[in-house]
């Protein structure tokens, strides 16, 4: 089970901007498996979601989101996310595409969307994972997008790691309480 602190998969993400939270993994390499992992539906399903990328700059982004079937074991998610135990269905468009070094999206679509980034860079053979979302409107965003990427995360570590995770809605809820006490409240 990975610990509340952080210490076993990487640490906590933090705020960088009044809008930006970041969070980083040192992953088991290389690039290309970790990019994989990025970019295919069937990979990414196992810690993330599934859907297809169409992997060019302004491609289409879907990500199918069953967080309930990624952990066995688990407790029901939060009451505010009882409709999320089931498919929840998000679109994007990618901004960026170099593969292998930097992938990123918008987290939805509209005025409002966010957008997500993520930068692999080689440390000897593991990988830094450096995911950054930007353009998150509120306080309340930047905790739940804190906690929900620390725990999709944790369990990419666990898949790469080939280990059980921890439950998804239970890491969340944990980890939820402790951004809300971390993150900076102005």
């Amino acid at each position: 089970m990975t610990s509340v602190n952080g210490d076993e998969t990487g640490g906590f993400g933090r705020q960088v901007t009044a809008d930006t939270v970041r969070i980083e993994r040192v992953l088991p390499g290389p690039r290309e498996r970790i990019w994989r992992y990025l970019t295919e539906p069937e990979l990414r399903r196992k810690w993330l979601a599934a859907g297809a990328f169409e992997l060019s700059p302004s491609g289409d982004v879907e990500l199918v989101f069953r967080n309930s079937e990624l952990t066995a074991n688990d407790d029901p998610p939060p009451a505010r996310f009882a409709d999320a135990g089931g498919e929840v269905r998000l679109v994007g468009v990618i901004t960026v595409c170099a593969p292998t070094e930097v992938l990123a999206y918008t987290w939805g679509a509209g005025d409002d969307a966010s957008e997500v980034r993520f930068d692999l860079v080689d440390e000897g053979s593991k990988v830094r994972l450096t995911v950054t979302h930007t353009r998150l409107a509120n306080r309340d965003m930047r905790v739940m997008v804190s906690a929900g990427w620390h725990t999709h995360l944790d369990l990419l570590v666990a898949v790469l790691e080939e280990r059980a995770p921890d439950g998804f809605w239970r890491r969340f809820a944990t980890l939820e309480r402790a951004y809300e006490d971390r993150l900076p409240r102005a």
